[in-house]
């Protein structure tokens, strides 16, 4: 049988396993195949939507018998180019957004079982209704799909209070690369029965099994939820802030966000329509600006009295020069919503250069002090577009052309040697080149000299065990 006949033969068994209409093989696919940054664009053989786990398995199980890898898809919101086929227009991308169900709520548990490909926002807005939390949140909410979460393991603004989506997670339904199915959905706090499965196909990228659904932990909604947006003379000063929240608002601390003021600057000049408090140029601009969020389980007043209290500290100790309280959900949401719009506001400013990093909080002032100097002096004139989830160390450290350069000749003159300058300093600093946007295959050439050897080692040993023929998303990761 020729290769061509072969993939034929394939394609006419996934159309009976998943629908003739839920096999894609013409027309325009680039939702699929292109990457949200517009990076790269890969060529599918065929784009696969199953409706059930079970389909899931078929699929996995006929596309293994066939020598064909698979490519699982979320949302395809994912910023490391990890979920969308190479151009050989030899794999398979399996999108899960078909398989979109909540499927249960144990209110008793505080825990919720969904399908991988019910968008977040969508999860999010069920809990609620159903009277509860779901706290992860990040600005791809509304598109980004659950499965691509724990597959990432995405953190967000909600971190340091919830931690990431492994921490939120109790159990998972995934597809083994053999086409098995492993369900240990059970929504257990408490299972020592040996190795955890778990917290190993968590983060993963789709390279050691399907996710197709989970339980995650709920969590009461709280009586009052306040949000601050205060002006900073420094990192450091950020830093002593963050001490200070700690100490006064406990945890009921659950956001604490630093924006550089290039970075806001980029919101005000492509959306001018958004109010940004202590945004300006000159003397008299700040350097950097906090978002706080206090969430508080007695009363609004009780949540104010301890914001007040905080800040009046944090104004005494010169560690806050300015800040404005939110009044009510809709500043709040405003605030956010400058936050938020940092990322688009980059966009807009052209291509750009983009680092998802993580060190210890104590060392981030002095890791910024001295990595911005350092690009500054091998490439006059670059931007610097800092801003990030201090509270738990994840700082997204993004490098802008300079103002009348070429932004793509840049990216395709400087990107290599920025990134070696970047992660070279954050290794310095003892800290991590993914925090929270995983490694794709943008980044698996990287991980060979930044994961220690040892660690390769296991985790290679670990892929080759669970996927020995590399069905699943292979050259991700880990390079092939």
């Amino acid at each position: 049988m020729t290769t061509t006949n072969k993939h034929t033969e394939l394609i006419e068994q996934l159309r009976r396993i998943a629908g003739e209409h839920n096999v894609l093989t013409e027309g325009d696919l680039t939702a699929w195949e292109q990457d949200w940054r517009k990076r790269e664009r890969g060529k599918a053989l065929a784009v696969v939507r199953p409706g059930s786990t079970q389909q899931v398995a078929e699929v996995v199980k006929a596309c293994a018998a066939a020598g064909v890898s698979i490519v699982p898809q979320g949302g395809n919101t994912g910023l490391a180019v990890g979920s969308i086929p190479d151009a050989s227009g030899q794999q398979v991308l399996l999108s899960l957004t078909r398989m979109n169900a909540v499927r249960e709520i144990d209110a008793a548990n505080l825990t919720v079982t969904v399908e991988a490909g019910c968008v977040l926002q969508s999860l999010q807005d069920t809990a609620r209704n159903a009277g509860f939390l779901f706290p992860l949140s990040l600005a791809a909410e509304g598109s980004c799909t659950l499965g691509g979460n724990l597959a990432t393991n995405a953190g967000g603004t909600q971190v340091l209070r919830y931690g990431n989506a492994r921490e939120l997670c109790l159990g998972l339904e995934v597809v083994t690369p053999q086409g098995e199915i492993w369900e240990g959905t059970s929504g257990l706090r408490k299972d020592n029965t040996g190795y955890d499965l778990r917290d190993l196909l968590i983060g993963s990228e789709g390279t050691l099994g399907v996710i197709t659904a989970a339980t995650m932990k709920l969590y009461p909604l709280p009586a009052a939820r306040l949000t601050a947006w205060a002006a900073v003379p420094s990192l450091e000063q950020a830093t002593k802030l963050l001490g200070l929240a700690h100490q006064y608002l406990g945890a009921g601390l659950t956001g604490f966000e630093v924006m550089g003021n290039f970075a806001l600057s980029l919101v005000t000049k492509h959306f001018p329509a958004q109010r940004v408090p202590f945004v300006a140029e000159g003397e008299g601009a700040s350097p950097w600006c906090v978002l706080l969020e206090n969430s508080d389980n007695e009363s609004e007043d009780h949540a104010r009295g301890r914001f007040e209290a905080l800040l009046e500290k944090a104004f005494e100790d010169g560690c806050v020069s300015d800040a404005v309280v939110a009044e009510n959900l809709s500043q709040a949401k405003a605030l956010w919503h400058v936050r938020e719009s940092i990322p688009l506001a980059q966009a807009e400013e052209g291509l750009n250069i983009k680092h998802d990093i993580s060190i210890s909080v104590s060392r981030i002032p002095a890791f910024v002090a001295e990595t911005d100097a350092l690009l500054q002096k091998e490439i006059p004139g670059v931007r610097l577009v800092n801003f990030g989830h201090l509270g738990d160390g994840n700082l997204h450290y993004n490098v802008q052309a300079p103002a009348d350069g070429d932004a793509r000749a840049f990216l395709v003159n400087e990107e290599e040697r920025v990134n070696t300058l970047v992660y070279d300093s954050v290794e310095r600093f003892g800290g991590s080149i993914s925090a929270e946007h995983g490694i794709g295959s943008l980044k698996a050439h990287k991980l060979v000299k930044h994961k220690s050897p040892v660690a390769l080692s296991m985790m290679r040993a670990i892929k080759g065990a669970l996927d020995p023929k590399n069905t699943l998303n292979p050259g991700r990761v880990l390079q092939d």
